[in-house]
């Protein structure tokens, strides 16, 4: 079984966290919502309260199999500990991605140089290295980005395709009555 973990931060998007974790979790994978913050509670840009299923801390040394950034704030860009993981998981080519604001963080990483990324429209100078793409969601080796809250699902159900296929993500698309995003489109 895949797992992954979701990290949220005080002002993170709800949509994009929430909505990726709830397809994820359909279609089979193990999410943990990891806080960034100084509690399990962790508020979100529309002030929503939502309780984290863990501290960074106690998860930092686990293996999952993807790391994922909701954006909706680029103060996940500074979490020193997320930023040292975003560093390992790209140099033992594990699973990255990052919507909206977040891929912010990876562009302060410094694992885009020579990739293809995408953010939320007028952030790009935050994509530190990348080749700055086109298309709604973006997938360039083991990063996948994508632009904002409205493509949520096209970005989640793109990671559900990368971590348990197209079928499992086909079948949980099916179930949202969500077009598959076909790979560069």
């Amino acid at each position: 079984m895949k797992t992954v973990a979701v990290f949220l931060t005080t002002g993170f998007e709800e949509t994009e966290a929430l909505t990726t974790v709830d397809i994820l979790r359909r279609g089979g994978v193990v999410v943990t919502t990891v806080s960034l913050t100084g509690s399990v509670e962790v508020v979100s840009k529309n002030k929503i309260s939502v309780r984290a299923d863990a501290m960074f801390d106690a998860v930092k040394d686990e293996k999952f199999d993807m790391l994922v950034l909701p954006g909706g704030t680029l103060e996940i860009a500074n979490h020193e500990g997320l930023q040292e993981l975003i560093k390992k998981y790209y140099a033992e080519n594990k699973l990255l991605a990052a919507i909206c604001a977040a891929p912010a963080a990876l562009g302060k990483a410094g694992v885009l140089a020579g990739k293809t990324a995408v953010c939320y429209p007028g952030l790009e100078s935050h994509l530190k290295g990348a080749r700055i793409g086109h298309n709604i969601v973006e997938t360039d080796g083991n990063i996948t980005t994508a632009k904002g809250p409205a493509v949520t699902p096209f970005f989640a159900l793109r990671l559900l395709e990368i971590l348990e296929g197209k079928a499992m993500a086909e079948e949980v698309a099916a179930g949202f009555l969500i077009p598959l995003l076909k790979v560069g489109a």
